[in-house]
């Protein structure tokens, strides 16, 4: 009878580690999916970004879509983390950000690098994060949206 109980324990730790497995498959695909979905969403904001430039404001130097498309992907990005628009935290408010820097393509530029590459001692001693994932053309809407702030 004890062999009997060991060999059924036996066969369900088998079968429990093959379902598990089969699980973490499952897994896989949907994390797969949600990488997918990601992406898609990314691409959709690429090209929102790429399709913006028509409705441009004469004194900003702006576009008012602009502007939404680099506020969108600044709420998708970590840059709340030190960031506010008017406050503040680890790093200077965006407001402070565009008092300082006049709104052009060479700041604009300029700006898009150190989110991209990171930097230090402009705002302070704390270093700012690189960013090496986000695009040249999205740190340009990301500042573009910056600069906007008054």
């Amino acid at each position: 009878m004890k062999k009997l109980f060991v060999i059924a324990g036996f066969c369900m730790v088998v079968w429990a580690c093959n379902n598990n497995s089969s699980e973490q498959s499952s897994g896989t695909d949907s994390s797969y999916s949600q990488d997918q979905s990601a992406k898609s969403q990314q691409s959709d904001a690429d090209t929102t970004a790429n399709n913006i430039g028509t409705d441009r404001h004469e004194d900003a130097g702006v576009t008012s879509s602009g502007s939404e498309a680099g506020k969108a992907l600044i709420e998708k990005s970590d840059c709340l983390t030190c960031h506010r628009e008017h406050d503040k935290l680890v790093g200077p408010a965006y407001a402070d950000v565009a008092k300082k820097y006049t709104n052009n393509e060479d700041n604009i530029g300029l700006l898009a690098k150190k989110i991209i590459e990171g930097g230090k001692g402009v705002w302070g001693e704390v270093p700012m994060t690189a960013h090496p994932q986000v695009s040249e053309a999205d740190a340009k809407e990301m500042v573009r949206y910056v600069l906007s702030i008054k």
